[in-house]
C-alpha cells in the first residue's frame, strides 16, 4: 500500500527568489535614474527674482570641473555652440553654474549667446 505526503507546508523558496530578482530590478533602474542628475552647487546672490515658466526652456549647465551640458547632455563648447544655432533665437535659455566652476567658462559661453543672437537668458542662483 502506497502512502501519501500530507500537503500541509507552503514552499516559499521560489517566491523568495522571484522577489529578490524584482528588488534587484528596482534597485538597478533606481541608479541609473539617480544618476541622471548633473550635480551642481548654485551659488546665492541677493536681489534675485523668481522666473515665470511660460515656455519649455533650454538648459544649459557648467559643472565644478568646467565641463558643459546641454538639456543634460554632456559636450564641448562647440558642440554647444551648434545646438545653440539649430534653435530659434527666442527660444529661453536657464544657465546653470556651478559655484566653483571657473568664471572663463561662464564667459566663454555667454560670448557663445552673444554670438549666436540668443538675449532670452536667465542665469538660475539661490536666494539667501
Amino acid at each position: 500500500m502506497k502512502r501519501f505526503r500530507r500537503m500541509d507546508n507552503i514552499n516559499i523558496v521560489p517566491f523568495i527568489d522571484i522577489m529578490l530578482v524584482l528588488l534587484v530590478i528596482v534597485l538597478t533602474s533606481a541608479t541609473f535614474i539617480a544618476q541622471g542628475k548633473i550635480p551642481i552647487a548654485i551659488p546665492q546672490a541677493q536681489g534675485s527674482q523668481e522666473i515665470p515658466k511660460s515656455k519649455k526652456s533650454i538648459e544649459i549647465a557648467i559643472d565644478a570641473q568646467g565641463h558643459y551640458y546641454f538639456d543634460g547632455k554632456g559636450m564641448e563648447l562647440e558642440g554647444v555652440q551648434e545646438a545653440l544655432q539649430k534653435i530659434p533665437q527666442d527660444t529661453p535659455i536657464l544657465l546653470r553654474g556651478d559655484q566653483k566652476s571657473y568664471f572663463e567658462q561662464f564667459v566663454k559661453l555667454v560670448g557663445i549667446l552673444n554670438q549666436t543672437g540668443h538675449n532670452n537668458v536667465d542665469v538660475e542662483v539661490e536666494r539667501k
